[in-house]
């Protein structure tokens, strides 16, 4: 696993990215999340594997070498702000905050429990979680309030949003790119995991999106595209989208469902069930964690 000594990755006492972590710590990170996933929706026999796993490499890169945020207070007035609006996949952000150093890793065992602030869907109340998501569309227009806050207050912090692909069929999204837009927004980037898979069945069959590229620079975006598993990719369009000025940046991360473990990959399956015992032990296996 990464190693937990947040200064052995390049931070200081306080999560400052004096040295962002290399690519090949992205992955170790992203991996990491990954297996983590894996344990905490098979031991709550919980769901959205999947989304998940197609979502870690974004995350890996958030944290490892773009956002601003000292684990040892969480609240840090001029911290970077990260809303998960695809909040079904809050085992992934858990992960991700565990292993960022918001919180002993052990802390995800409390995942799924009963009265644990560790819920199924994104919630407020764990360290470094900005707000309560799952209700699909709700993300984004709250990243934007916060932009426009920020922009209002001369706040140097930046925002981000991780949305995923079915969720733009709710109209508040689009509300919300067109707001952004028209307020010049710069300060907010949206990254949308696109890993083509929604509820049950394929984006494309449920309500196509694309041309998405086209529709988003429609509204006035700055759009980039890129493969979402590809950790040197991500991190050049998020440093492009944050040295963007005079509107907000969209990150289409072209990504696999269920990305990391090959009987997972593209299958709806994964959204909704849990693995069994033994799919569990062949994931993280096929992962790498080794322990």
């Amino acid at each position: 696993m990464i190693d937990r000594d947040m200064q052995a990755v390049g931070r200081d006492d306080y999560g400052n990215l004096p040295t962002a972590l290399d690519d090949a710590q992205l992955r170790e990170l992203a991996r990491a999340i990954r297996v983590e996933s894996v344990r905490m929706i098979h031991r709550a026999r919980s769901s959205h594997l999947g989304s998940c796993l197609s979502m870690a490499d974004i995350m890996a890169v958030l944290y490892g070498c773009i956002m601003r945020f000292r684990p040892a207070d969480p609240t840090w007035a001029d911290r970077d702000r990260l809303i998960v609006s695809k909040g079904h996949a809050a085992a992934a952000t858990y992960a991700t905050l565990a292993e960022a150093g918001f919180m002993p890793r052990k802390r995800l065992e409390e995942f799924g429990r009963d009265s644990s602030v560790f819920a199924g869907h994104v919630t407020h109340g764990v360290p470094g979680v900005e707000v309560s998501t799952g209700s699909l569309g709700h993300g984004l227009p709250i990243a934007t309030g916060m932009a426009l806050a920020a922009r209002r207050s001369r706040a140097a912090w930046r925002v981000f949003a991780v949305l995923s692909d079915g969720e733009l069929d709710e109209g508040s999204n689009w509300e919300a790119f067109m707001f952004a837009a028209h307020h010049g927004l710069d300060n907010l980037t949206a990254v949308i995991d696109y890993n083509g898979i929604q509820s049950l069945d394929t984006v494309e069959k449920t309500l196509r999106l694309e041309p998405l590229r086209a529709k988003l620079e429609s509204f006035g975006w700055r759009v980039l595209d890129v493969d979402g598993h590809d950790v040197r990719a991500l991190r050049q369009a998020l440093d492009r989208a944050t040295a963007s000025t005079g509107r907000p940046t969209a990150v289409i991360a072209r990504t696999i469902k269920g990305k990391g473990v090959r009987f997972m990959e593209g299958k709806v399956l994964w959204h909704y069930r849990p693995p069994d015992d033994a799919e569990m032990a062949a994931a993280v296996d096929e992962l790498g964690a080794g322990e």
